[in-house]
């Protein structure tokens, strides 16, 4: 099989990237520049806010390919450029979305066929909201690419190569020891994806010519917030001690819920639409989710690799809790 990735350099698109690779495929890379691809690639430099000028090497590139994918999350007119070059030169295209696309609040279990954010549209520019610009993504590539369009709406991506820090937060955090503030309870239902599960599913989904919605994440309940930080504690060895605390004290000291404790959310809509979306179609067609140990371990390993510093999106604010917020819910 011949693949373009868009993007294919970091988390996501870079673990498509690899799972191709491990399949001996023949991968192409689209990239702007700012890190390396992996060895084995074709490589080409583009900046897809540049309208035509920045696709100019993708357009000159002679040859076509079998399977696109695209993990653009900004404004949804590089997603339209790219996918109106390439419906002519492409077999099919997946643009890898995210269950945000979703009108809010989205009810636990809500299904593909859920009603969506209004306002969207492939022809947005500029600042758009991440809703907005992942539901016009995805009107982009329909419209390019009609039943060749498959919408990967994932929620919470975790796993080796994460940039945006939650993971990486709670290892790091862990790895100092000592008392930890932990979200209780320890009970509550984690709902994500391995981004390594993500590609592959992607690729065999793609490879089969599925098309339309599927909402990639592992069922409610693959993991808990006990089992995810107790994991956390194994993989570091650092004796940490987790302080489980209730949701209401963390609230009324001002944590923030997903960015001040990432991960964690108390029990209400935004917990329902994040950690109990409906997973069966994405699960039929071969989605599997591996356990949580694993995937811990294995960003664990890779955050070491790397000197124990995780790289940052420079579009996401970091994450992680105020260390004097939390030494001051420890003397509670």
């Amino acid at each position: 099989m011949k693949l373009l990735m868009l993007g294919g350099t970091e988390f996501v698109g870079r673990a498509v990237t690899e799972a191709a690779l491990e399949r001996d495929w023949e991968v192409t890379v689209f990239h702007r520049g700012h890190h390396a691809p992996p060895p084995a690639v074709r490589a080409l430099t583009g900046d897809r806010t540049g309208g035509e000028r920045g696709l100019a090497a993708l357009a000159d590139h002679a040859g076509d390919w079998d399977l696109v994918v695209d993990t653009w999350s900004g404004a949804p007119t590089a997603v339209r450029d790219a996918a109106r070059l390439l419906a002519d030169r492409a077999g099919h295209f997946t643009y890898v979305s995210s269950r945000s696309v979703y009108a809010y609040p989205a009810p636990a279990g809500l299904d593909e066929g859920g009603p969506l954010v209004g306002g969207a549209s492939p022809d947005e520019q500029g600042d758009v909201p991440y809703d907005r610009a992942k539901r016009g993504g995805e009107l982009a590539a329909l419209d390019a690419f009609g039943d060749r369009a498959l919408l990967a709406r994932a929620g919470l991506i975790l796993g080796p190569g994460e940039n945006i820090g939650r993971l990486p937060w709670w290892l790091t955090r862990i790895a100092r020891g000592g008392p930890v503030i932990a979200p209780g309870p320890r009970t509550a239902q984690l709902q994500y994806v391995d981004a390594r599960d993500l590609a592959r599913w992607i690729l065999d989904a793609a490879a089969a010519g599925l098309h339309g919605p599927y909402n990639t994440v592992s069922r409610p309940g693959h993991t808990t917030m006990g089992e995810l930080l107790d994991a956390c504690v194994r993989v570091t060895g650092s004796g940490a001690e987790l302080r489980w605390t209730d949701p209401g004290t963390l609230l009324a000291a001002g944590v923030e819920p997903w960015s001040g404790l990432p991960v964690w959310l108390p029990e209400g809509e935004l917990y329902d639409a994040l950690h109990q979306g409906g997973h069966a179609r994405a699960e039929a067609a071969g989605l599997r989710c591996r356990p949580v140990g694993e995937t811990v371990a294995d960003t664990w390993t890779w955050l070491r690799e790397r000197g124990g510093t995780a790289p940052q999106r420079p579009d996401r604010p970091a994450v992680g809790l105020d260390p004097r917020l939390e030494e001051k819910l420890l003397a509670l």
